[in-house]
């Protein structure tokens, strides 16, 4: 496949503090900057020449300078009421999907308000868990701050709905692009940007202990979501790689940091995968450890991804082993099931474009690029 064309840097990923020297080389006053980014975020405008307040060579000057759209909406699947995955095309070819999840009914029996949206961070991802799509097809690039930001963007315009609970649990390891994605949340919750509460955002890891700290010294007060899926080394580095380079003891510590630093509560993602992690064994040490650093835990039945070998645990064994995390005073959910008819889980509508249209050659590609492979 040809390289594209370079294109400018989004105007997304761009703040009022990074605009105002860039205006002083023009000859425009700092106040610009305020009025530039009431276009970009409160009135969503996608020309520059819509930009009515600003003058005819500023407008010129930041079309230069800037895109205020990279990626192209390519399709959907799912309807209004259930889960959503919108597949975007980015400007060198590639594919990424954001998902849209409606609300769920309230405790009051009403039906809550809440709409949450799931963003990638990578095209890819090197991380090789071994029930997850996303890295199939191995790792290609970092998202940039402006292609996270403008996936919330884009689905807000498509679905016609605001966004207000945001989860990096879409393609890739949000850690490992810690910088892209962090800009990001600063934009994301800034009131001249979209103006997302930061507890209303919650960042999901494989497991990668450093950056999780880096992430626990910042003034925002995001949550963490751990996708955990082993609750011994053994279980653990059999269906996650990085638990070899970061074991438990060490991803662990890191969270005993993470509690001294946030008011927020971990949150344990883990994937019940029939006769590999779904045993009594499982849930005590998930329950033991849970507790004792005062973590929720979320339980989900396996997605089934085509080609690869796991399946999903009987009905009867999800309930026990939820009671029997449950009985160590742990919150622990089941997670109802959304999206599975829509191949929900992440990274496949995005393998089946990209085989079709011969980016890739086959889903699991005898080359990849993968922690394994040194990336």
């Amino acid at each position: 496949m040809s390289s594209s064309p370079a294109i400018p840097p989004s105007l997304l990923a761009t703040t009022p503090e990074e605009l105002v020297p860039m205006l002083a080389e023009w000859n425009e006053k700092p106040f610009r900057a305020k009025q530039i980014m009431e276009w970009v975020y409160r009135k969503r405008t996608e020309t520059f020449e819509e930009m009515s307040s600003l003058s005819k060579p500023l407008q010129a000057a930041l079309a230069e300078r800037f895109s205020l759209r990279t990626m192209k909406y390519a399709r959907v699947e799912g309807s209004e009421d259930t889960t959503r995955k919108y597949l975007f095309k980015l400007h060198d070819g590639r594919f990424i999907e954001t998902v849209l999840i409606p609300a769920s009914m309230g405790l009051m029996g009403g039906r809550s308000d809440r709409r949450t949206l799931c963003v990638s961070s990578q095209v890819g991802c090197a991380y090789d868990c071994k029930f997850c799509a996303s890295g199939l097809a191995g790792f290609t690039r970092n998202l940039t701050a402006g292609e996270i930001v403008e996936q919330v963007v884009q689905v807000e315009k498509l679905a016609g709905v605001r966004v207000d609970n945001l989860v990096f649990m879409g393609m890739g390891e949000p850690m490992a692009n810690y910088v892209n994605v962090t800009k990001a949340i600063t934009i994301l919750n800034a009131q001249w940007g979209m103006n997302i509460g930061a507890r209303h955002m919650t960042v999901s890891t494989s497991g990668l202990a450093p950056q999780i700290k880096k992430l626990a010294d910042i003034p925002l007060q995001v949550r963490l979501a751990i996708s955990l899926h082993g609750a011994s080394d053994p279980v653990r580095d059999r269906i996650m790689p990085v638990n070899r380079k970061y074991p438990l003891a060490e991803l662990f510590d890191a969270l005993e940091y993470w509690n001294e630093k946030k008011k927020q509560y971990i949150t344990f993602e883990f994937i019940l995968i029939k006769d590999v992690n779904d045993t009594r064994e499982q849930a005590n040490l998930l329950g033991e450890v849970a507790a004792r650093l005062n973590a929720k835990v979320n339980l989900i039945p396996y997605n089934t991804v085509e080609g690869l070998p796991w399946e999903r645990p009987s009905e009867k064994v999800q309930k026990l082993f939820r009671d029997e995390v449950a009985s160590y005073d742990v919150m622990a959910t089941l997670r109802t099931e959304k999206g599975h008819d829509i191949a929900a889980a992440c990274g496949q509508l995005r393998l089946k474009q990209e085989t079709a249209d011969g980016i890739i050659d086959s889903a699991i590609p005898e080359q990849r690029k993968t922690i394994a492979a040194g990336v």
